[in-house]
């Protein structure tokens, strides 16, 4: 429960502050966070990502360049002995996971399932922050695994 308050937070926080530059009035604050609350709720119900009868679903190439982005990072992440590099790799990683969600036009299910796909990363990255090296490797190696499936449902 503290995990998915944290993320609550962390998707309000990043669409309200990157949102275009835009300020946005209390109405439509209110609108996202419902929004995201479903969203989250949505994922913790076990919704997993699905094909489109078979077919991959159509991105945005501001998310499929976000995805790339992501896998740059990791592909290029080479002190992997040292926990604060992988803290380090976690707040990059977080930056393009942001841009992501505030740069996403999808629209109705391509947008839920890009949803089920990009949610789990946020639990993810939180072992990327561990004091424990172990636990750090173990996320990268899962979020690398994770971001390779991109293009198995998205194009």
């Amino acid at each position: 429960m503290k995990n998915n308050i944290k993320l609550i937070l962390a998707i309000i926080i990043t669409t309200t502050i990157v949102s275009c530059g835009k300020t946005t009035n209390k109405k439509q604050e209110k609108s996202n966070l419902k929004e995201t609350v479903k969203e989250v709720h949505h994922h913790e119900n076990g919704n997993k990502i699905q094909l489109n009868h078979g077919k991959m679903w159509t991105a945005n190439i501001e998310t499929t360049q976000g995805i790339k982005n992501m896998q740059k990072l990791l592909n290029s992440f080479s002190n992997k002995e040292s926990v604060a590099a992988y803290a380090l790799l976690k707040s990059n990683l977080e930056k393009e996971f942001s841009t992501i969600l505030t740069k996403c036009t999808m629209k109705g299910e391509s947008h839920s399932q890009l949803h089920n796909y990009l949610l789990p990363m946020k639990n993810v990255f939180e072992g990327l922050s561990s004091s424990n090296l172990a636990t750090c490797k173990k996320s990268f190696k899962t979020l690398q695994k994770h971001l390779g499936n991109y293009s198995n449902y998205f194009k």
